[in-house]
């Protein structure tokens, strides 16, 4: 079993905070990241696939394939956006760095299984000392 690793980055800008709380609980439960006029962060995105080596090709999968499934799926709809207001597999959510792996495994995973490999992780790293890691 290979395990294979594509980082790509993006920028955004969320809200944490629950539509149904007061500014002051949301405040109080999320602190400053419920900034009512948004805060933002340079992400580091982490796309670990795994499969058999193609002995045709010596590669688990073209990486040029999974840059181009990722920026399409994920980082076009990201970048530069705010995740809260902007971005459709997000609607609804309260937008944690957890949910946010999630819903970027959920639009990566049928698109990676097409070409033979299965997706292993997602990770995003949201400040040099905070990450997340979604094994599905």
């Amino acid at each position: 079993m290979i395990f294979l690793t594509r980082r790509e980055r993006f920028n955004a800008a969320h809200r944490l905070f629950r539509a149904d709380w007061s500014d002051e609980k949301n405040m109080d439960v999320f602190g400053k990241c419920s900034n009512p006029n948004w805060h933002g962060h340079n992400y580091v995105l982490y796309v670990t696939v795994k499969g058999e080596l193609n002995p045709e090709f010596g590669f688990v999968i073209n990486l040029k394939i999974l840059s181009k499934i990722i920026n399409k799926r994920i980082i076009e709809k990201l970048d530069h956006k705010n995740l809260n207001t902007e971005v459709d597999f997000l609607k609804g959510k309260i937008m944690s760095t957890e949910n946010l792996a999630i819903g970027i495994w959920e639009q990566l995973m049928p698109e990676i299984q097409r070409y033979g490999c299965q997706l292993h992780c997602v990770k995003i790293q949201e400040t040099e000392n905070n990450f997340v890691e979604y094994f599905g």
